[in-house]
């Protein structure tokens, strides 16, 4: 299917369920049943995202000229947010710091918080882009309140899939603070962020193409097929590496692919309700302690670089887990990956496409595919995806908590 042009979400999912019989199988459910079940809201997320990044691409470039004013004589650019918004930002920040030759961080609104200005760089003035699912957790707004008062040199930029958010509400109408809503259909209703994630990362991408808005609009229709053809292919294989017997799964990148690790790593400890320990690590990072991790009943998940010089160490490092005969399997995600890269058992997720789009810009696929397994490994441990959090423990939107003055 073309999702260039204008199709609805509804036809997109309805030719998912008739390319993978997991798919169909889920999607053939009454509305009613799939709620009954607990996966309505988010298996609906996880597959609508090809077409809503059209849409957050769309929307983004039709506020370019006042992201241009937000960023104009910057020096700085910060990242904000909690959980996978802070991840988010994680994920853009090494292109962004390469195309806009200004130092690009990644804090979170728990740190801004507790430290307040001097977690920041000393370039000024800065522009502080906050990301936010709903808008409405304490640390978004009292990070945003604090920086307003204290930090006069910093401009504020809110990227939220919730106008309605209280992040969105409070400052609308500041004149050092420019919102950004994004369309509606990206404010994921389940308690895991999925669509949400992406759609934030995509839409603070733009922040280095703002010259560019053809280029990001390539990009984004690139990362859209790509991941069309990931939903269409492998759904079914997915599955069923979900319902292996691992108790433990690690989550492995390299550069900006260790950032969406992280976050790969978070979906998937949260929809087991923590059932399957998780930890997120780089290639050669993992070499060290926290290879110690990585016993027989790991899943290990990894994303190779298609840049050969680091796809190289990579390699070298999964050769010694398959020497060492660590983990129970493993799932390789890239272009091109070699079958040499496996051994029996192992799964390779082949993802055309993806060294066009280099390392930072193919992290996204990375998420996608840890989106689906965490999705089905909840199904397999009898959770609901929807609210998959037992005892509720955790919540959609951090319950409120006393924000305290800083000295």
């Amino acid at each position: 299917m073309d999702l260039s042009s204008k199709v609805t979400n509804d036809v997109w999912l309805r030719a998912l369920a008739a390319k993978q019989r997991k798919a169909a199988q889920l999607f053939d459910r009454t509305e009613a049943e799939q709620k009954q079940r607990g996966y309505f809201y988010t298996l609906k997320e996880i597959c609508q995202q090809p077409w809503t990044w059209l849409s957050t691409c769309e929307r983004m470039t039709a506020l370019r000229d006042s992201l241009v004013r937000s960023m104009s004589g910057i020096k700085s650019l910060v990242f904000t947010g909690s959980g996978s918004s802070e991840y988010a930002g994680d994920c853009v920040r090494l292109p962004l710091q390469n195309e806009l030759a200004v130092c690009v961080e990644s804090v979170s609104g728990g740190t801004l918080l507790i430290h307040g200005a001097k977690a920041l760089s000393n370039g000024r003035p800065g522009l502080l882009v906050s990301l936010a699912r709903s808008g409405n957790s304490p640390e978004s707004t009292g990070a945003v309140k604090i920086l307003l008062e204290s930090e006069p040199a910093y401009r504020h930029l809110i990227i939220t899939c919730n106008e309605a958010g209280s992040l969105a509400r409070t400052w609308h109408d500041h004149k050092d603070v420019l919102v950004v809503a994004l369309p509606p259909e990206t404010n994921d209703e389940s308690l895991v962020m999925t669509s949400s994630f992406t759609n934030l990362t995509l839409a603070a991408r733009f922040l280095g193409l703002l010259d560019r808005p053809e280029a990001y609009r390539k990009l984004c229709a690139a990362q859209s097929r790509i991941c069309l053809d990931l939903l269409s292919t492998y759904v079914d294989v997915l599955s069923r590496i979900a319902s292996t017997e691992f108790r433990r799964a690690v989550f492995l990148g390299s550069g900006t692919c260790y950032s969406a690790a992280r976050e790969a790593s978070l979906k998937m400890l949260e929809m087991t309700s923590g059932r399957v320990t998780t930890l997120s690590e780089s290639f050669l990072g993992l070499r060290h302690g926290p290879m110690s991790f990585v016993h027989e009943d790991t899943l290990v998940v990894c994303q190779l670089s298609s840049e050969p010089r680091t796809r190289a160490y990579e390699l070298d490092l999964l050769a010694e887990l398959d020497r060492k005969k660590l983990g129970l399997c493993k799932v390789i995600i890239g272009e091109g990956v070699p079958q040499s890269a496996g051994r029996v058992g192992d799964e390779m997720i082949q993802c055309p496409g993806l060294g066009e789009l280099g390392d930072d810009d193919g992290a996204i696929i990375f998420v996608v595919v840890a989106q689906l397994l965490a999705f089905f490994r909840c199904l397999e441990e009898g959770l609901h995806p929807d609210s998959p959090s037992e005892g509720g423990v955790i919540s959609r939107v951090v319950e409120s908590f006393p924000l305290h003055t800083l000295p």
